[in-house]
């Protein structure tokens, strides 16, 4: 079944990569060259006493994994660090790094690799594709949208009224995101402002680099690119807060999201030790580089995400997180909804049951 679907996806995962905010540039893998050291009591008391080996751990159990160049992939840099050269916790990875999204679905679809961090809605769409094949594990992203200008015209919503917006990732999640943050704040999308749809973030970059009083919705780490080389460019509107603003009386409040790490049901069910293994080092990962931004930034340029100059400035914008169980099943639930009022097809026709979730 997973084979049969992912030739049905390709249209649309062209379309979702509008909205990762990654970078480009060749693929790259990092693969652990040895196996652990480590010897547990009972191999130790089995061990044959004349052995000068070192005795490799009962269980073993192999995760590829696959990410997005950007914010979806720099949170892993860390645990990528540690696999390269042991396992961890019987857990050998081995990572790719692609910069297009049809480069990764693809291959969790196949068969090819077990987890993958992917867009948030096409999550929904992979789920909805496969019969439920495959399950979200955790958040790994929120928003990392923003509205900003090299003027400084806009403080708030309200003023976006009559300006026009150059925006990429039209019918993928940037658009609907916009669309709800205006509407939310009483303005039509149609009629109050003009929004000029690019089909690359680098054209909505050009555009603010060359008009006065520009504005873009870019994410990062665009923004970041985009200061780099204009110091008067500056964050109007974080999407992420403007979000959470017109959410705070809501019943269920949901979250501006980017990521999730999903990986095929099959895998997750047979591997149940291992996968609660991989978050816990994943969550150690994520701390490390929110935590250690120097640090995490050269560990980015290494495994040739963005360059360490960018992602340190990056980061604190990028929102890298790892939330897991009840909270991320309340988030991302909340956040598929509002995109599926929009366009149903947003998350694959229908909004995914409680299957979906990953509860560890």
């Amino acid at each position: 079944m997973m084979r049969k679907v992912a030739g049905t996806l390709v249209s649309f995962l062209l379309c979702g990569a509008l909205l990762t905010g990654c970078g480009t540039g060749a693929s790259s893998s990092s693969a652990p060259q040895q196996p652990s050291e480590s010897v547990s009591a009972s191999q130790e008391e089995s061990a044959p006493e004349s052995s000068g080996e070192p005795a490799e751990p009962e269980t073993q159990t192999e995760i590829r994994i696959a990410a997005l160049k950007g914010p979806t992939a720099m949170g892993m840099v860390k645990l990528m660090e540690d696999a390269k050269d042991q396992a961890l916790d019987g857990n050998h990875y081995t990572f790719t790094i692609v910069p297009a999204i049809d480069e990764v679905t693809p291959k969790l679809v196949q068969g090819e690799v077990d987890i993958a961090a992917v867009p948030a809605n096409l999550a929904a769409v992979l789920y909805n594709n496969t019969d439920g094949q495959v399950q979200v594990l955790g958040i790994n992203t929120l928003g990392v949208l923003y509205l900003v200008e090299s003027g400084d015209t806009v403080q708030s919503a309200e003023n976006l009224r009559g300006k026009t917006i150059y925006a990429s990732g039209k019918g993928a999640t940037p658009e609907y995101a916009l669309n709800y943050i205006l509407s939310q704040n009483g303005l039509d999308p149609e009629q109050d402002v003009t929004i000029e749809w690019k089909s690359e973030h680098s054209e909505c970059v050009a555009a603010l680099l060359s008009q006065e009083n520009a504005i873009a919705m870019l994410p990062q780490p665009f923004v970041t690119t985009a200061q780099l080389k204009n110091e008067q460019i500056r964050i109007a509107l974080d999407l992420t807060k403007e979000w959470d603003a017109v959410q705070k009386d809501a019943q269920h409040p949901s979250a501006l999201l980017t990521g999730v790490v999903v990986g095929r049901k099959a895998f997750l069910q047979e591997n149940p030790q291992a996968i609660s293994a991989f978050l816990d080092h994943y969550k150690v990962s994520v701390d490390y580089v929110n935590g250690n931004l120097s640090e995490a930034a050269a560990l980015i340029e290494e495994f040739d995400i963005v360059p360490a100059a960018v992602a340190q400035k990056a980061i604190p914008y990028c929102n890298i997180t790892l939330l897991e169980g009840t909270e991320m099943k309340d988030k991302l639930s909340g956040y598929l909804a509002v995109l599926a009022e929009q366009n149903p097809k947003a998350v694959g026709g229908a909004l995914p049951d409680d299957a979906f979730y990953y509860i560890r």
